[in-house]
């Protein structure tokens, strides 16, 4: 009795001890972000919230670290043989969750499924160089390319890799693929965490996989909840209901700093709001501020668009609408990005100048836009282009601010319903040709350059310097041509960029995290406290 009464002792015990704990003991982990995955089908979009979901399940060939800087993957190493051709070494020894062997094979098939399924954002800007694949042997695997591509293993980093096993009746088209993946048939990675199940805009459920080659996981379940609004994200957080969260507002930190029970962790971001002006003939949402229409669009003054930018008081932004949640920045990427440029400086408001220019311009009372922007994907974005929409109101531009969720902006602004909208955007591959290529080139179909310039941005000089850093394989050559084209965007304003975003995470005591400057909230950097 004795025996048993001190078991019982113990074990309520240790019960209570786990309660006093939290999150220290548990071999769960509960997380709360803003968004999720848009399908369990890695490739099915570009989306950083998509992507940062699928990290758990599958691994890409190179990975990216916590700074962007690349690190082996399911590649061991990786070598250019000549100035198209890349050789890749794969992990020995890997196995899908399913048991089986990872080879080369699984690699091929991951590449050539891409663009049968890609849907919003399409994920086909990591393969576009891809021309040809050769598996040398069961761990090799040769990738011939369109010319010289310096930046594949950069692209690869998010070059997720199914099973082509699992998946091979899974690749007709998007749907069909979404159906396979999200059942569970198709999902089998090599990740450190197995698909257990997703429900859309609630929760993705994991359980760690005992045979990952990598760093083992302290946590056995992890539940991955969509909490959207953010003032239930910090409330659940203060409640305990989840045990960490991710982009809290910036009115909320100072707040969650304070209280004892807490931890709260800053980092800055390589994401940033940019404004992306319409460059067509006929834009649709630019009128005469009585609604009749102009001779011409006036964006293809650059006049109008110097004018805007020396609208926007960017430090204004950053301290006010932002809280002090942001920084200033004066190219598309920021400066731990490859490319960027030290000598292109940020651009001070001046409104007086402004106003002098749209009348120079032929717009003395200015005209009527309508400003489409984001109001639940990075923090602060709703409050960052309602503060825009009024510093142009302050010049005479008429600007309708038109704040939507991503799910109706993206498919929107794709379409190209809007004539001037912001978003943001962040280099994740660390090479300012991810963005530039993507968003400053012009648009062309047959290259897949500029899939993301969508109002019609033409600047041949632009398009020959990104070009020729994209087949450039000396670093430092390539550089100079990245910085000059960094330099080109800020002169000719085809986007503004406007600030870079800070984040912060929230989380019980007896938990740490090590921030990334892409955001992404991962088990794997979630680690019980010492």
């Amino acid at each position: 009795m004795t025996i048993l009464k001190t078991f019982r002792t113990a074990a309520l015990a240790a019960v209570l001890l786990g309660g006093v704990s939290g999150a220290a003991l548990a071999a769960d982990l509960t997380i709360g972000v803003r968004a999720g995955p848009l399908s369990v089908d890695p490739h099915f979009t570009a989306a950083g919230t998509h992507a940062e979901a699928v990290k758990h399940i599958y691994d890409s060939l190179v990975k990216s670290g916590n700074n962007l800087e690349l690190e082996p993957g399911l590649a061991t190493s990786w070598t250019a043989v000549d100035s198209t051709t890349w050789e890749f070494k794969l992990r020995p020894g890997v196995k899908f969750h399913d048991g089986s062997d990872f080879t080369a094979e699984d690699v091929k098939f991951s590449i050539e499924r891409i663009p049968a399924v890609t849907g919003p954002n399409p994920t086909t800007i990591y393969v576009r160089r891809v021309r040809g694949i050769e598996i040398v042997d069961p761990l090799t695997i040769r990738i011939k390319t369109d010319g010289p591509a310096p930046n594949l293993p950069n692209d690869f980093i998010r070059l997720f890799i199914v099973s082509h096993t699992a998946a091979k009746d899974f690749s007709a088209n998007a749907d069909k693929a979404s159906e396979g993946f999200n059942s569970g048939k198709a999902a089998i990675g090599t990740g450190p965490y197995k698909f257990v199940s997703w429900t859309p805009k609630e929760q993705l459920v994991l359980q760690k996989f005992d045979g990952y080659w990598g760093e083992k996981e302290p946590w056995d379940k992890v539940t991955r909840k969509e909490i959207p609004n953010d003032a239930a994200r910090v409330a659940q957080l203060k409640a305990g209901q989840v045990d960490l969260i991710s982009r809290i507002p910036a009115s909320d930190v100072p707040t969650l700093e304070k209280d004892t029970k807490l931890t709260v962790v800053r980092q800055n971001s390589v994401y940033l709001f940019n404004i992306a002006f319409d460059f067509r003939e006929k834009p649709p949402q630019v009128s005469a501020k009585d609604g009749s229409p102009l001779p011409k669009n006036p964006f293809l003054d650059p006049k109008v668009r110097e004018a805007f930018d020396l609208a926007i008081d960017r430090e204004t932004i950053t301290e006010i609408a932002m809280e002090g949640m942001g920084a200033v920045q004066s190219q598309l990427v920021t400066p731990n990005i490859f490319g960027w440029n030290p000598a292109v400086k940020s651009t001070k408001a001046d409104p007086a100048k402004a106003k002098k220019l749209l009348a120079e311009a032929g717009y003395p009372n200015g005209f009527k836009v309508t400003f489409s922007f984001t109001n639940d994907r990075l923090p602060g974005d709703k409050d960052v282009g309602t503060t825009i929409a009024q510093m142009l109101t302050a010049v005479g531009i008429q600007a309708e601010a038109n704040a939507q969720p991503g799910a109706v902006f993206f498919p929107a602004n794709t379409r190209g319903d809007y004539s001037m909208a912001m978003s943001g955007w962040g280099t994740l591959t660390g090479e300012s040709n991810y963005t530039l290529s993507s968003l400053a080139h012009s648009n062309d179909p047959n290259t897949k350059l500029g899939a993301f310039n969508l109002r019609g941005y033409v600047n041949k000089t632009m398009d020959k310097l990104i070009e020729d850093a994209a087949v450039e394989m000396d670093p430092k050559k390539r550089e100079k041509f990245l910085m000059d084209a960094n330099a080109l965007v800020s002169t000719d304003r085809p986007y503004l960029a406007i600030a870079s975003t800070v984040s912060a995470w929230g989380m019980k005591k007896g938990i740490t995290i090590v921030p990334r400057s892409d955001e992404d909230t991962l088990a794997m950097n979630i680690r019980p406290a010492k």
